[in-house]
């Protein structure tokens, strides 16, 4: 696994949360909390970044994670580049690793990517120059560090603690990168009743998410949760044949206000998006008081900007 720390310790690269310590995922949320705004304000800004340019390099689809990372380098002060995978170099047959030795030599200082494909961002990782960072927007289903970030973040806006918390990620786990940096996350900032709950078909591998309690039926997962953590199903990385049908699948593990009052009162929804309302998660619960969905989005403007400043910037931002 590639080195995601300089040789001083600082932060170079942030491709998974599973190799951090706990004391720099808390310092990128403490730092990602100085970016947080309520709606209305206006988002801060800063030019700790100036002089410095941001390529993202997104091979898949993407609205949240590619225009917060956008809004983040921007308001630090960078220069943004967003590459059309599917107009560029690489349609035509060029490697990913040509693609980031051009825009090495445009003076990138630091490589968005987002890919399907297992250990990309890790094998740019391991041939760029020292002057630049490799940040993961998501690697295939296996990491998306600062989703589970921005994860953290919002939980502790609303419960100030992670020790005594009962944290359910419900749904297509087997597919999710999203849970897989949400376990991570959460592991090592003290959550010690992780809960995993899917259908058979969608649980993962036994010796993946060690020290979750696995459940098979969905109302066993939510009760006394403080945190519901639903997922979308992952189509583009299933066979048609194994996709679940909609209505039969939101029967059994559709989040509904009758399932989620088997949760504490006061526990919040989350969704990390899209969502597919009326198969995973019903509207009014979505849109409900307890959902903190709109939340996560605004703190992953605020997260990438502390992973950005933490990379790229001498000081503090």
């Amino acid at each position: 696994m590639t080195e995601q720390l300089r040789t001083d310790g600082s932060l170079r690269h942030l491709l998974t949360l599973e190799t951090l310590t706990r004391s720099h995922i808390e310092r990128l949320l403490e730092r990602a909390q100085t970016f947080v705004r309520p709606l209305g304000q206006r988002p801060p800004r800063s030019r700790a970044l100036e002089g410095a340019t941001v390529a993202n390099l997104f091979t898949e689809p993407s609205t949240r994670t590619r225009v917060s990372f956008e809004l983040a380098a921007k308001r630090l002060g960078a220069t943004v580049v967003q590459l059309e995978v599917q107009l560029s170099s690489r349609a035509k047959g060029e490697s990913m690793l040509d693609t980031v030795y051009t825009l090495q030599a445009l003076h990138v200082d630091a490589l968005v990517i987002r890919d399907a494909e297992v250990g990309v961002p890790g094998l740019v990782a391991a041939h760029v120059a020292p002057h630049v960072s490799v940040l993961s927007g998501g690697e295939a289903h296996v990491s998306h560090p600062t989703q589970g970030l921005l994860d953290a973040l919002t939980v502790y806006q609303r419960k100030q603690r992670f020790a005594g918390l009962a944290v359910a990620i419900v749904g297509d786990i087997r597919h999710s990168r999203v849970a897989r940096s949400a376990f991570h996350a959460f592991s090592k900032l003290g959550v010690t009743d992780l809960r995993i709950a899917a259908p058979t078909a969608l649980m993962p591998e036994r010796a993946e998410f060690a020290g979750c309690t696995r459940h098979t039926q969905l109302e066993e997962a939510l009760g006394g949760a403080d945190v519901v953590m639903m997922l979308r199903i992952q189509r583009e990385r299933m066979n048609e044949a194994d996709l679940p049908q909609g209505e039969r699948y939101f029967a059994a593990w559709g989040l509904t206000r009758e399932r989620l009052a088997l949760a504490r009162g006061d526990a919040i929804v989350m969704h990390p998006q899209p969502m597919n309302r009326g198969i995973e998660i019903a509207s009014d619960v979505a849109d409900g008081p307890q959902s903190v969905i709109r939340d996560q989005v605004r703190n992953g403007v605020a997260v990438r900007m502390a992973v950005l400043a933490e990379v790229l910037a001498a000081g503090p931002a």
